[in-house]
């Protein structure tokens, strides 16, 4: 490995709305764990680069996953860098970010830009095909992983390998190639080519200098966004004019295919980048019947399918090649050949205002954790978590009155400047107007139930007055 430092590049921002209905815009799919070690993709990735050789990870987000990001650093002992975007503008703006910020400490300094939610099991040969393409990267090249097909996927991009360079299983890129149909998959996998991981690793002189050549506007709307960026809290937060003016492209369409100084490694670790609900499947481990069955399931006379229950009880019968996900507000059914028309669902349901279609009944918060159990006319339900510490913000309702009833632990309330102790089988009445705050004091999650009752018992009723996560 080059004796430089890489620092790991990590873009976090993305939606997964493939994976929907566990996968929605308030908790995608990075954050969320599927696999059986107890951890997220993005959990996993940070750990993938901590340690030798790798410096403090930049993670790329935007606003609405900040405390997630946070908190799942903190949990796997990650210390690093959370830059806020604005607005999603895909992969180039984020990569370039990335590499001002890399530059800023030494120009010639490598990056690894990643994205949050692939699967990578074998952790060394993972690392050590890093340092082989960290040590080609610090010669010039931009560096791209590729991946030996293990079959004529449409669903990926590939790559045509060209001249080798100087390591083994390294080329220059001939060409990159567009999702292809079944019959030139097919070709491509005969000819060589190589499924496009879309992980890359390059010098920040490199690429700002590829930036600059190709999409100087990108480049210039990153820097000024950079440049008048602000800090809050433990976030770097960039600023909205100039992020809006580097235009939303990705870093292929930008950089990687105009470029005459892109690499290929032919990746020696296995890869998926859980694209949809058949890729999970297939990665997951199977039945006699080649079933993937998680959670509260029973399947008769069923073969290589994907049966997901998180809670319900969720029985099948006499299905071949299906994908069945059942959450507490939502089911989803369709077979494995047509699972990635799950995105052009979500984008249906978005536009009838389906809440479903973007929100998880749990939502998650910087201070724990509520959940929506009934919703009515003038009335809604919620279950709240509150961690240790917690405290939410001073806050108060035009249109509704809450009532508080601890579960579990201890709430510390505090009304219309008046503090209270609240413990279990003990409530406490907020009327409309009044001026509240609730903490967890105790060293145990605290859990209530909260009732809504008024004209309006939407999340937008909400007026902070004060609040230690910088929402006022």
């Amino acid at each position: 490995m080059t004796s430089r430092l890489i620092t790991p590049l990590i873009m976090a921002g993305g939606a997964g709305t493939r994976l929907w209905p566990l996968s929605r815009d308030s908790m995608p799919k990075q954050f969320i764990t599927l696999l059986d070690d107890g951890l997220s993709t993005f959990q996993a990735t940070l750990l993938r680069v901590k340690g030798d050789g790798f410096a403090n990870p930049i993670v790329v987000t935007n606003n609405e996953f900040r405390f997630v990001v946070a908190e799942q650093m903190r949990a796997v002992g990650v210390v690093g860098d959370i830059v806020l975007e604005p607005e999603r503008r895909d992969s180039a703006p984020a990569i370039a970010i990335g590499a001002l910020l890399v530059s800023q400490k030494d120009e010639k300094g490598l990056c690894l830009a990643l994205a949050a939610d692939h699967v990578i099991p074998d952790v060394e040969a993972f690392r050590r095909d890093c340092g082989r393409a960290a040590s080609l990267a610090a010669d010039g090249p931009i560096m791209t992983f590729g991946i030996v097909p293990t079959e004529p996927a449409t669903g990926y991009g590939y790559i045509e390998p060209g001249k080798p360079l100087k390591s083994e299983g390294a080329n220059t890129v001939a060409r990159f190639v567009e999702k292809p149909d079944a019959a030139t998959a097919r070709g491509y996998v005969e000819q060589g080519f190589l499924w496009n991981s879309g992980n890359f690793i390059f010098s920040a002189e490199r690429m700002l200098a590829e930036l600059e050549a190709f999409v100087p506007e990108v480049l210039s709307g990153a820097t000024r966004a950079l440049a008048a960026a602000t800090k809050d809290l433990d976030f770097l937060r960039l600023d909205p004019k100039g992020f809006a003016e580097a235009t939303k492209v990705s870093i292929d369409y930008a950089v990687m295919e105009k470029t005459r100084h892109a690499g290929v490694l032919r990746a020696t670790f296995g890869w998926s980048d859980v694209g949809s609900w058949d890729s999970l499947q297939a990665i997951r481990p199977q039945d006699e019947g080649g079933n993937v069955l998680e959670g509260p399931v029973v399947a008769i006379g069923t073969r290589n399918s994907l049966i997901r229950s998180d809670e319900i009880l969720t029985a099948v019968i006499g299905l071949d090649d299906a994908v069945v996900v059942t959450t507490r507000d939502a089911v989803l059914v369709t077979t494995k050949a047509r699972a990635a028309e799950v995105k052009g669902l979500v984008e249906r349901l978005k536009k009838e205002g389906r809440r479903e279609a973007t929100e998880h009944l749990r939502m998650y918060r910087p201070w724990g954790w509520y959940q929506r159990i009934d919703l009515g006319g003038r009335f809604q339900v919620k279950r709240i978590n509150v961690k240790p510490g917690g405290l939410l913000s001073l806050q108060k309702h035009f249109h509704r009155a809450e009532h508080w009833v601890v579960v579990s632990g201890t709430a510390e309330v505090t009304l219309d400047g008046t503090v209270s102790y609240i413990h279990e089988n003990e409530s406490i009445y907020l009327p409309i107007g009044c001026t509240h705050r609730l903490a967890n004091p105790g060293k145990i999650p605290l859990e209530l139930i909260e009732v809504q009752v008024g004209s309006y018992t939407g999340e937008d009723d909400i007026i902070r007055i004060e609040d230690i996560y910088a929402r006022a």
